[in-house]
């Protein structure tokens, strides 16, 4: 019985453990570098970001900025790819695996919303192949911790990741402090298990910060990240200060 609980225990850890960097590659690299183009990586980190994302989700780059950007575009409105405004927060935390492939499956949307980011040869080699990353992630951890640790840590990851994924998209567009006047709301607790992007009502008043966290007592893992690369000169931040968009205003504390 106590092996079992170690082996239960390991395999939560390690699971854990892997979705801390996935969201931190989605954070960094897709999410503040290259859909909001808020920082910039050295070419090494951007392809030790691109691997981990690879091997930890499968994720083709280029097809996760465009459903953002679209995201951005139309928020809360007509258009959006995951509004909980339009489909009901419930809907979208059970289905945003689903609304996401959906979007990102639609060549439209892809041309118009990442046509800054082509195909490259490594795209086409490796990482437009997301089976094959995610068979590969799965199987290091199986080689490393052995069969049944390794799988179970592969499930908890992935209900982990696209749990937390999806409350982005959903419980931090229905609950959640809002500073600013917008349909976002701020949660530390997500900010927490998502690498900063709980924080989500600052993240759209600053879109194009690469800093989510405006105050004193709110946590961003991810921009504890940045500010390290940014010390070793493997990362620089485009903006120094946050900067509101324009339609952007404060509402309370």
């Amino acid at each position: 019985m106590l092996n079992v609980v170690k082996i239960i225990m390991l395999a939560v850890f390690v699971g854990f453990a892997v979705t801390t960097l996935a969201n931190l590659g989605t954070t960094i690299y897709l999410h503040r570098a290259l859909a909001h183009r808020a920082l910039t990586l050295h070419p090494f980190v951007v392809f030790c970001a691109r691997f981990t994302i690879w091997l930890s989700t499968g994720i083709r780059p280029r097809q996760w900025v465009a459903v953002h950007r679209k995201h951005h575009a139309f928020t809360d409105q007509e258009g959006d790819p995951h509004s909980p405004v339009l489909l009901g927060w419930k809907n979208v935390q059970m289905r945003n695996v689903v609304l996401y492939r959906s979007a990102a499956n639609d060549p439209q949307t892809v041309e118009r919303y990442a046509k800054d980011l082509p195909q490259t040869r490594l795209d086409r080699l490796f990482f437009d192949r997301a089976l094959v990353g995610l068979g590969l992630g799965v199987a290091l951890l199986v080689i490393t911790f052995g069969p049944l640790v390794g799988l179970l840590a592969a499930f908890v990851h992935l209900n982990a990741y696209l749990a937390g994924s999806a409350a982005v998209n959903a419980i931090a567009h229905h609950f959640g402090r809002r500073p600013y006047a917008n349909g976002a709301g701020n949660l530390q607790w997500l900010a927490l298990l998502t690498a900063g992007e709980g924080l989500h009502n600052n993240h759209h008043a600053a879109p194009t910060s690469a800093r989510l966290s405006h105050r004193w007592y709110e946590l961003d893992p991810g921009w504890w990240l940045i500010k390290f690369l940014s010390s070793v000169r493997l990362a620089r931040v485009r903006l120094a200060t946050v900067r509101l968009k324009s339609s952007a205003h404060h509402v309370s504390a």
